[in-house]
């Protein structure tokens, strides 16, 4: 079973090698995995998917809830969430091609980031799914280089993560 966990850590060095650590340790491999810094100074969010059963879960949570650094950790799979990887792409691209490609950039809600003489750069954000979409359509003009975040989420409403 898929399971996204939205964790509020310190913002300190080697908070991320330990939670990664003690994952790996476990023997769970992190599908996904998006560190950044929250509207408080000194708490980062840490969203991460993993897949194992319930039981193997509540045993990371359990781990992970004594780990000093870590404030709290929500398992937000069945909660009502928005999630989001983002991604640029190069892409070959002719003079010809980019006004093709543009439209499908513009179908996908992304944006041309930027041209050269024989290549694109796109930014592209959205579901997991719609990312493969859009690699899948770029294929046949050959990918140059591809770079995604983790994914990264948010419960919706007025629930969420907070410090305790």
């Amino acid at each position: 079973m898929r399971h996204v966990l939205s964790a509020l850590v310190q913002n300190q060095p080697g908070v991320l090698a330990h939670i990664s650590g003690m994952l790996a340790s476990r023997g769970f491999n992190i599908d996904s995995l998006a560190v950044g810094e929250t509207d408080v100074p000194d708490l980062s969010r840490m969203t991460f998917v993993i897949h194992g059963d319930d039981a193997e879960l509540e045993q990371v949570r359990k781990q992970l809830d004594k780990i000093v650094t870590v404030v709290r950790v929500d398992d937000i799979s069945s909660e009502n969430f928005i999630e989001r990887d983002l991604m640029l792409i190069k892409v070959n691209a002719t003079p010809a091609q980019r006004v093709e490609i543009s439209l499908m950039v513009e179908m996908f809600r992304g944006r041309v980031v930027d041209i050269s003489l024989d290549s694109l750069i796109v930014e592209i954000s959205g579901t997991e799914n719609k990312v493969e979409a859009f690699i899948d359509l770029m294929r046949p003009y050959g990918i140059i280089e591809l770079a995604r975040t983790g994914r990264i989420a948010l419960v919706r409403g007025n629930k969420g993560a907070k410090p305790s």
